[in-house]
């Protein structure tokens, strides 16, 4: 960058000093002051610009104010959000809040909640009635496909007795963490195991005033990760087998036999010799029937295929109890009864053997409203109408994440809701598309949805079907009744929200208050800012103007100590940092906030301002005497009227010059070097290309310096003096001719 380039940028850097020029440092008055302080400037209209301008001492505008001087907005005075968004709407339900990777449970705890007989005894689990039947009962989930007894009946047909193999699973699931003290729960944190607090979740979602609640007790209750999301339907096998082991204790039959006589079903494997036509039956139990969905459309092609024969050959032949050898045979499964809430198992997620990995299955599958299963029951009577009652589903492509939802329908009214974690929503109409829920990322694999008849819904997400036997008695309030002790805990609950909300509504309010009053103040104080140039005037900081208008609850007191000068007053390199405002806001500023120094119109420093002016005719005096030497360096030599001087001194002499004065500059400004930097500052100005600007050391370095003063006061001297005798000054080391001129 050439001195030209440099002039005009340090012209445009300089402004308010453009007078300094014709302006001798003694002659210096009150209106140079004026103008170096910029007082002059006119301020800038209220509307015009949207950033303050950081030169003009008089522009008000761009500090915040357009919060203050709009419309009152009262919802931006607090960060507190208003107590009743967080109260249960009426004749609505209560959504249950995600942990983290908890969403799977959720869904499953609004299913449950929903089956009201399954949820009334429930209530009248207690935790110290022990049953002298227990270990009597026969578990559902005590079925297995290992070594069975044979036992031959009189008809010639033998039965299977059997073992299980998720006895393993609910041992497990019955050494989970049962109750540990948690300050959250609702009920004042006692311990517990799974079915206590299985018990208050529910009697919270049926009276809770909360809009959402907090299942970490029951989450801990169960040893579950929060950030770890499980296997939705192995989850819900595991804790089926749980409940059942838990409730099995029981003194009351209806609460030891409510699994199994509201989830469990029995059908029987039965295989048939090809030979003797021996027909062997292993009848089992089951929670839900797993149907896979691969290759099929409808959802009755899934139970035809469950139901389906399986034929027996090679090495896959049965072993005849009569026959005694292998033969050929097929095997079936036979429905013998239903329960009357029916979990079908989507399989959607299955083991892929190229990838080795899990895999979901996206295609559509169509299902009813309404399930005939007589024809699949072996006698084809019986209780085998259902009615759909609830959808859960699962968002996302992947077997390894995304967001489990459900669709419920409400037994009382037959609306049907979504439950999304705390968010629930009613859905009816057009809307009323079960099972149909937009991805959380595009599939490439999925067609289009298969356009389905009335009462009939096509889903590509849906990983579980719940259907209730139809026929059922509507349930009533009085069906739902909670025990006293249970109504009590939820009594104490509701009445530690309702403090809570008195809380935060007398928080909000204060919030509020506050902020009005802010309101006020801000707005009489700002039409009170701006100064005429013949009134009494102040000086403060940008910065605390601009933290007053924006955070009203951190407002400091006023602190002008980063812009005095050694002299006690405003420094004029800090005029970029500081507004200048009236006197009387600025009397209410300091009997609200305090602080000091007051930097009045009395503070403008004439000494920095003189020393200020003779550095930038320094400058100017200095740009001249470079182009003057750079000329006469390109001039020719004639005989005799060459001397040498040093090659570094040559280069450096005007940067040595000009920092010799910037650090006697530097001396007057205030040494804690706080405020903003003002942009009249000037920057140090390059050196010119090769040159290096010299570092100013103690020692021996304070000669270079020295050298380079006198060197320039010669060739000063030498413009101004004709006729001066030429010097010869001789650098040790490398040496170059150069000549003056008078």
């Amino acid at each position: 960058m050439g001195p030209k380039a440099r002039a005009s940028r340090g012209t445009a850097g300089d402004r308010g000093w453009a007078w300094a020029a014709s302006v001798g440092p003694e002659a210096v008055g009150p209106a140079h002051l004026h103008l170096a302080y910029r007082l002059a400037l006119p301020p800038c209209a209220s509307g015009g610009p949207r950033r303050n301008c950081k030169g003009n001492p008089n522009c008000l505008v761009g500090l915040g104010e357009q919060a203050w001087l709009g419309d009152l907005n009262e919802e931006a005075f607090h960060q507190v959000d208003d107590p009743a968004t967080e109260r249960r709407a009426k004749n609505s339900f209560v959504g249950l809040k995600n942990l983290g990777a908890t969403c799977y449970v959720n869904t499953f705890l609004q299913v449950w909640f929903h089956n009201h007989r399954f949820r009334q005894l429930l209530y009248l689990y207690r935790p110290d009635s022990p049953s002298t039947h227990a270990g009597t009962t026969t578990s559902c989930s005590t079925t297995t496909t290992a070594a069975a007894t044979s036992i031959t009946t009189k008809d010639g047909v033998t039965t299977e007795s059997e073992t299980t193999d998720r006895t393993t699973i609910t041992s497990s699931a019955s050494t989970m963490p049962q109750g540990a003290t948690d300050s959250s729960n609702p009920a004042g944190g006692e311990q517990g195991g799974v079915c206590e607090h299985l018990q208050l979740l529910f009697a919270l979602l049926q009276e809770s005033e909360r809009r959402y609640l907090d299942p970490s007790p029951f989450i801990r209750a169960l040893g579950l990760d929060t950030a770890q999301q499980q296997d939705a339907q192995e989850f819900s096998k595991l804790l089926m087998a749980l409940l059942e082991d838990a409730l099995s204790r029981q003194r009351d039959s209806r609460v030891r036999d409510l699994v199994q006589s509201e989830f469990c079903g029995q059908y029987a494997y039965v295989t048939t010799c090809g030979a003797c036509g021996h027909e062997s039956r292993r009848p089992a139990r089951f929670l839900e029937l797993d149907l896979n969905i691969q290759g099929h459309k409808q959802l009755t092609d899934c139970l035809d295929e469950f139901l389906k024969e399986e034929k027996l050959e090679g090495e896959n032949r049965y072993l005849c109890g009569r026959c005694q050898v292998k033969q050929t045979a097929s095997r079936r499964i036979q429905l013998l009864g239903l329960p009357r809430t029916l979990n079908l198992q989507l399989l959607r997620f299955v083991f892929d053997r190229q990838t080795g990995h899990k895999k979901k299955l996206n295609s559509y599958l169509s299902f009813p409203e309404t399930l005939d299963m007589r024809p699949y029951l072996q006698h084809g009577s019986g209780e085998g109408e259902y009615e759909l009652s609830a959808v859960l589903i699962h968002r996302g492509v992947s077997a390894y994440s995304g967001h489990y939802i459900a669709h419920i329908r409400d037994a009382r009214t037959g609306e049907w809701h979504k439950f999304n974690d705390d968010e629930i929503e009613r859905v009816e109409g057009r809307h009323l598309l079960l099972g149909a829920e937009d991805d959380l990322e595009p599939s490439r694999s999925v067609g289009r949805r298969p356009k389905c008849m009335r009462g009939v819904h096509s889903s590509r997400n849906a990983y579980s079907l719940v259907y209730t036997v139809r026929g059922e008695p509507t349930p009533t309030a009085q069906d739902t009744t909670l025990p006293e002790w249970l109504a009590e805990k939820v009594r104490a609950d509701n009445r530690a929200f309702e403090e809570w909300c008195e809380e935060m509504s007398a928080m909000r309010q204060q919030s509020i208050a506050e902020g009005r009053a802010k309101h006020s103040e801000v707005r009489s104080l700002y039409a009170l800012l701006p100064a005429d140039n013949a009134s009494e005037f102040e000086f403060v900081g940008t910065a605390w103007l601009r933290q007053w208008l924006t955070d009203s609850a951190c407002v400091r007191a006023l602190d002008n100590a980063a812009f005095v000068c050694t002299h006690g007053a405003l420094s004029p390199h800090h005029v970029g940092s500081v507004k200048r405002i009236s006197r009387g806001a600025a009397n209410a500023l300091y009997h609200k906030y305090g602080g000091g120094p007051r930097l009045t119109e009395a503070s403008l420093c004439r000494d920095c301002v003189v020393e200020r002016c003779r550095v930038l005719q320094l400058k100017s005096r200095l740009s001249d005497d470079y182009r003057t030497v750079g000329t006469l360096l390109k001039s020719s030599l004639p005989p005799g009227e060459a001397f040498w001087v040093g090659k570094v001194s040559l280069r450096s002499w005007r940067l040595l010059v000009i920092g010799q004065f910037e650090d006697k500059e530097e001396e007057s400004k205030p040494s804690n070097g706080g405020g903003e930097r003002s942009s009249d500052e000037a920057e140090p100005e390059p050196a010119e290309s090769g040159e290096r600007r010299p570092t100013h050391h103690h020692g021996h370095g304070h000669s270079r310096p020295r050298v380079a003063v006198t060197l320039t006061s010669m060739f000063l001297q030498a413009r101004g003096r004709p006729g001066r005798p030429r010097r010869r000054m001789v650098d040790s080391t490398t040496r170059s001719c150069v000549h003056t001129e008078g």
